[in-house]
């Protein structure tokens, strides 16, 4: 049964740990922060200095197709029911728990870190208000490492690292047998919480992106699109300088007199860019000589900034519509479906490995809530089509699939609309009260009999 306890100090073998894993933690700091600058798109551009001079750095433009890499896929990574071992269908305790720690709103922030940093974690806890209630956290990936045992493919410990709301420095240990919170002090860390749950196993599971043999920290989804993002960058920077130097046609004007140069009505000097732009289209010197330079062409900025879109497309399986003014639209719905076809088999790469992850969370739940390991890591998940089929197309499909000589029930026929189980339990629940409120009328009326 797990306790809460209160404990001073870490053991050695505690203590071996958290600086093995504070030791990673600044090793990824530098990635991370890096990371998640091209996420948000505020990266600070660096330049050589040959095109765009220091003072004019304030022309530097950023690009955010990192983001789109990540979340376009993100978008289609939506778990739909989650199964026991010897069941066929979801868990109505597993769906509750999914619902209690708001999972349906909390996992794509899972997912997204994920591919952000090329790793992410849940944590399952102790709740010591319900204990048939677990607590199932997301944590922030930037915050959090681990260490694994590579030959037995298992989790030795996690750390977590994080300033509280007055800027103390705090750490969480995740072990095998324990939960440990620390806290900075002047003798160190101090330990101010331990739940010792005894679960033989660290609480935490990581989920990897574009995970490798042999390797447990992943890589980001965006690693292979920032080269060319920044290229893109540089190209649009150099777009804003030209847009300010050479878009605007360039005026000449030869034996004009400055002291001329006043308002007719004021007799007061005109200002420079007045004088640009308008006043020196009304001079009455006829010594004077005007006339000006075409524009330049800048459309080799923007065919520029669309190969590099048309490159990163390449490299990310995204349709390249989604990075370039591409005028090129798919015309029906097969077409949409081939254009994504890349997207949404990375999709179901990432559901089938996730898939296992999510398996391995829900079995920790479990755990905690009966004291009991579920067979194996057999929890299914199950996902929502990762495909865009609309909405008529998909319902055409299931109505021929579920009339006639029909191939699926009509709970088999919601599956394939999608449905989640909170939608198809209500549907039942609407079916039954038709069907009742049918009887009722069928019934012959015996008022008066006896």
């Amino acid at each position: 049964m797990t306790t809460l306890m209160q404990a001073s100090k870490l053991n050695d073998d505690e203590s071996r740990i958290l600086s093995h894993l504070n030791k990673k933690a600044r090793e990824v700091e530098k990635p991370d922060t890096l990371n998640d600058a091209y996420y948000e798109a505020t990266n600070r551009l660096e330049q050589i200095g040959i095109a765009v001079p220091p003072e004019l750095r304030r022309f530097v433009t950023q690009v955010a197709w990192p983001q789109t890499v990540v979340d376009e896929v993100e978008r289609r990574l939506d778990v739909k029911a989650l199964i026991l071992p010897g069941e066929d269908k979801a868990s109505e305790k597993l769906t509750e728990r999914w619902e209690d720690n708001n999972l349906e709103s909390e996992s794509p922030i899972l997912h997204k870190e994920t591919m952000i940093f090329g790793r992410g974690f849940v944590s399952v806890g102790t709740n010591p208000e319900d204990a048939k209630k677990p607590f199932i956290r997301i944590e922030p990936s930037q915050q959090m490492v681990a260490a694994v045992d590579t030959a037995q493919r298992s989790m030795v410990g996690a750390l977590r690292s994080f300033k509280d709301w007055d800027g103390a420095r705090n750490r969480t240990l995740f072990l095998p047998g324990s939960t440990i919170h620390l806290r900075a002090s002047r003798n160190g860390w101090e330990v101010t919480n331990r739940d010792d749950h005894g679960l033989g196993r660290v609480p935490l599971v990581m989920f990897l992106n574009r995970r490798r043999a042999g390797t447990w920290m992943g890589r980001s989804e965006m690693a292979a699109s920032i080269p060319l993002t920044d290229a893109c960058a540089r190209a649009l920077t150099n777009l804003q300088l030209a847009q300010e130097g050479l878009a605007v046609p360039t005026r000449y004007l030869f034996g004009a007199d400055k002291d001329k140069m006043v308002d007719p009505k004021t007799g007061q000097p005109v200002p420079v860019w007045e004088a640009y732009y308008t006043s020196l289209m009304v001079h009455s010197d006829p010594k004077l000589t005007a006339g000006q330079f075409d524009a330049a062409n800048l459309e080799n900025f923007t065919k520029v900034v669309d190969k590099y879109g048309s490159l990163v497309a390449s490299i990310s399986g995204l349709p390249v519509r989604y990075f370039t003014d591409s005028t090129v639209n798919p015309a029906a719905e097969g077409a949409i479906r081939a254009d994504e076809s890349r997207l949404v088999k990375n999709v179901e790469r990432k559901q089938t490995d996730w898939g296992d992850g999510w398996g391995w969370v829900m079995g920790l739940s479990e755990r905690f809530a009966t004291g009991e390991w579920p067979d194996g890591n057999k929890i299914h998940t199950e996902w929502h089509d990762a495909g865009t089929p609309t909405v008529a197309q998909k319902a055409d499909a299931v109505t021929k699939l579920a009339g006639g000589k029909a191939i699926l029930s009509v709970q088999g026929a919601q599956d394939e609309l999608g449905w989640s189980e909170a939608k198809k339990k209500r549907e039942r629940a609407y079916r039954q009260e038709e069907l009742r409120l049918e009887w009722n009328a069928m019934e012959p009326d015996i008022d008066g009999e006896e």
